[in-house]
């Protein structure tokens, strides 16, 4: 018997994006995730689909975020070659089952047969496929013998637990004994990532690469217990909790996510943090709420969304970085390896910096948000992410829409408006976001962090949020203070001079407008805190089209800020100022948005 879901995504059908969520997504589809398989090799001319190239990981990765991109924005050209591929896979499954496009399967890490498998599953969430169904059943059947003879190991050990999703999903569906054997047997030849908090295995760094310590199956390794817990009836959220404070603790980074360039990498706002980390961090904590309906894991999951997952692209999204700092003064290949593991390239913007993983991976962020921002219980409607968008579903046999008119996180409310041919009975469940004060539905005082329900009959009415978000300064190691305003990080942003780089290598071509680029600093950098009160500082609103711009951010904050010495060795600002003593007068400066900066100054001190 497998526990049911708190709550479940409604398909991406149902769902509309509207507003500024919309040109985001749009705008993603325009650029290099909508396009990899027109121009990149590895997906364009892969193994899965009959060609020469990657047979492992990227296809499945590109398609886990293409597909549901293609039907958020309702888009027949992309839904059509979304098909191509799946068609491609479905097509050259061998007889026994398995589908991975391998003839040495015993040396192959599975890793990318359950990646493919949860791809399978939302495939089928969006068109109902039944040819793709059957196959993925027939994928798992096989695998569940594979495995007998064949353990897990490398990466399908560090991620077993993705096996997961698509076991349970085929067993709501097909209720049959060997798929919960089979989530028993990935559990027994997996990881045991308790095992490795509880031997204090990641307590000491070190400089060498491992599987324990690489911050991707880190950020995955979050929902391991909790999707494992519909089987074994534990605590779905005790093992994550415990996990992310550790983290948080040890490896926290300004913006709730937590260093690994690659492995992790402690507290210091210089070291980076893959893309790849970023988004597989989001759909754990989509995941944990998902299970257990804790409204906790999505002010989480709105840190990461606003903040670590836009500060990674440039705002055409044509390129992105393999990591981002938190101190960012300048995107260039350094003389010296800056990073733990990472070569030294791995922080400019480009096609794949570093390594192609996260070109692969990275457009699963934004589609999986959009996805997760309204779900569904028995006879519940429940808004997790006030986001602007338009559900079209059914209650019953009913029609019902539920239209959101917002601008945030960039705006103070939301306007919710409920409507059905008839009068129809259900719960709706209001979520009011963490980290605001005065929040009021219908001017009835309401609770920050907490979901409000109204249990009713609904035909045409309406709710009204309204709330201030705060404004704050957080501390952060080293006597360093960062600000925030309701979920939305802020940081200096830094005038930059862009170098475009063409060229060829690996048989792979950077050109405009997937080249890379090179950021040099052309403003100053070198400030602290003017001021350790928020008390003076002016939030302004602004028009604006794609949020996640350093030309056109939708609030911007006007702080007092001092200069102070800092030293820059080797394209990188130090890890803190040689003093907190100001060398400068006060002078009163635009900060804007984290998650629209390319070069910026986010950890600063309080100057003396």
């Amino acid at each position: 018997m497998i526990r049911p879901l708190a709550f479940s995504p409604f398909s991406p059908a149902e769902i509309t994006p509207q507003g500024w969520l919309y040109r985001q997504l749009r705008q993603q589809a325009d650029s290099l995730a909508g396009n990899l398989d027109k121009l990149w090799p590895d997906i364009r001319d892969s193994m899965w689909i009959g060609k020469e190239r990657n047979d492992w990981e990227r296809v499945p990765y590109w398609l886990d975020g293409f597909i549901p991109l293609a039907f958020l924005l309702d888009d027949g050209n992309m839904k059509a070659r979304a098909a191509t591929y799946i068609n491609g896979i479905l097509d050259r499954q061998c007889e026994d089952g398995w589908l991975c496009p391998t003839n040495n399967r015993y040396h192959y890490d599975t890793w990318a047969a359950l990646l493919l498998c949860k791809v399978l599953a939302v495939w089928c969430d969006a068109t109902n496929d039944s040819r793709a169904e059957e196959a993925l059943y027939r994928c798992l059947k096989q695998f569940t013998t594979h495995i007998d003879g064949t353990t897990l190991h490398n990466w399908g050990a560090a991620r077993w637990f993705e096996g997961l999703i698509p076991i349970f999903w085929l067993y709501e569906r097909r209720p049959e004994p060997w798929l919960v054997l089979l989530a028993k047997k990935l559990d027994v030849q997996g990881f045991d990532w308790e095992k490795v908090f509880a031997n204090e295995m990641l307590d000491s760094l070190t400089e060498s690469w491992d599987y324990i310590s690489h911050v991707v199956n880190i950020a995955m390794m979050l929902r391991s217990r909790t999707l494992m817990s519909r089987i074994t009836g534990e605590d779905p959220d005790a093992f994550a909790k415990k996990a992310l404070a550790w983290l948080q603790t040890h490896h926290g980074m300004a913006t709730g996510h937590f260093t690994g360039d690659e492995n992790l990498s402690g507290t210091s706002p210089v070291q980076g943090s893959e893309l790849c980390s970023v988004v597989e961090a989001m759909f754990s904590f989509e995941t944990l709420f998902s299970v257990s309906g804790n409204p906790m894991w999505l002010d989480c999951l709105e840190k990461e969304a606003f903040n670590a997952l836009p500060a990674a692209f440039s705002t055409d999204m044509w390129t992105h970085q393999y990591v981002q700092l938190t101190n960012q003064v300048e995107c260039a290949r350094t003389k010296t390896r800056v990073f733990r593991t990472n070569n030294e390239e791995a922080h400019i913007f480009g096609l794949e910096p570093h390594y192609g993983c996260c070109t692969a991976n990275m457009g699963q962020g934004f589609p999986k948000l959009a996805l997760h921002a309204v779900m569904k219980a028995e006879h519940t409607i429940a808004v997790a992410l006030p986001l602007p968008l338009t559900l079209h579903t059914t209650v019953g046999t009913t029609p019902v829409t539920l239209i959101c008119d917002t601008r945030y996180p960039f705006g103070n409310s939301v306007h919710y408006t409920v409507k059905a041919p008839h009068p129809v009975n259900f719960t709706l469940m209001l979520r009011v976001p963490g980290n605001v004060k005065n929040a009021e539905i219908n001017g009835r005082a309401v609770k920050a962090g907490e979901f409000v329900s109204f249990t009713q009959s609904f035909e045409n009415e309406s709710f009204l949020l309204h709330f201030e978000p705060t404004l704050r300064f957080e501390s952060r190691p080293n006597a360093m203070k960062v600000l925030w305003r309701g979920n939305l990080l802020y940081a200096l942003p830094i005038r930059a001079r862009q170098e475009m780089r063409e060229y060829v290598r690996d048989g792979v071509e950077r050109k405009f407008p997937y080249c890379d680029y090179y950021l040099y600093p052309e403003s100053d950098w070198n400030y602290g805190f003017a001021t350790d009160t928020v008390e003076g500082i002016i939030a302004e609103e602004h028009a604006f089209d794609l949020p996640f711009s350093p030309e056109h951010a939708p609030i911007t904050l006007r702080v007092p800020l001092a200069k102070v010495s800092w030293q820059k060795p080797d394209g990188r600002c130090a890890k803190t100022p040689d003093s907190t003593k100001a060398i400068s007068p006060s002078e009163t400066l635009t900060m804007i948005p984290y998650g629209a900066t390319q070069l910026r100054m986010t950890e600063m001190p309080t100057v003396t």
